[in-house]
């Protein structure tokens, strides 16, 4: 192992004892209950990092800091900004539909979770993705090239495959809807802190799929 691990094995740890530490809990849950899109912001910008950080490490067998790291760490707390708001729509919204009789099982908690995970994770999911899969091209470009970095320009260095074929057709139904069922089933004031942990899995699972990716012909010709 090394030093880099116990680092952020630490890292993890502290956030851990945290939670599981009564009176620390009690503070942050007050904390980031008072004010939940700083606390939505904060978990992801910490936790969600962390797992980029992980992908990198289980990727290259070794530590590295990604260029344009601040800014990464941005990304990922407005995306916890947004995680905050649709937790909120999505559970809510699915109790409302099946109060109606617009969705089925009402007043059953497990339903409401699952239906509520699947609405989010085809339609709001596919768009996240989308956003932080070009607000990373773009951090890259920009710290990679000088001058302007056009739309166009970015759409045509996505790697559209993965992102449909890995982010949208395997992670969603196969990893995010199962976990978000799980995570809607939660008390709401550790859902979002819950979906952050989960994003440390997907930093995971995204190194796993880059390894796992055949090398382009042309490249390796």
């Amino acid at each position: 192992m090394k030093r880099g691990d116990y680092v952020w094995g630490l890292g993890l740890l502290i956030w851990i004892l945290i939670l599981a530490v009564p009176d620390s809990r009690a503070v942050f849950m007050r904390v980031t209950g008072d004010h939940p899109y700083a606390g939505g912001f904060v978990k992801f910008a910490v936790l969600a990092t962390m797992g980029d950080l992980l992908g990198i490490r289980m990727l290259r067998g070794e530590w590295s800091i990604p260029k344009g790291l601040f800014y990464r760490v941005m990304v990922w707390g407005i995306i916890g900004l947004m995680i905050t708001l649709v937790f909120t729509v999505y559970m809510g919204g699915t109790a409302a539909a099946q109060s109606l009789g617009m969705l089925p099982f009402q007043d059953s908690l497990p339903a409401q979770a699952f239906l509520g995970s699947v609405l989010m994770n085809v339609t709001f999911g596919p768009m996240m993705m989308v956003f932080h899969r070009f607000t990373d091209l773009f951090i890259d470009a920009k710290t990679e090239q000088k001058g302007k970095v056009t739309l166009s320009s970015l759409i045509r260095k996505n790697d559209w495959n993965s992102l449909v074929e890995f982010s949208w057709l395997k992670t969603c139904p196969f990893f995010w809807i199962p976990a978000h069922t799980v995570v809607f089933l939660l008390p709401g004031e550790y859902r979002v802190l819950a979906s952050a942990f989960l994003s440390i899995a997907l930093g995971a699972l995204l190194a796993l799929a880059k390894k796992q990716k055949p090398a382009d012909p042309e490249t390796a010709a």
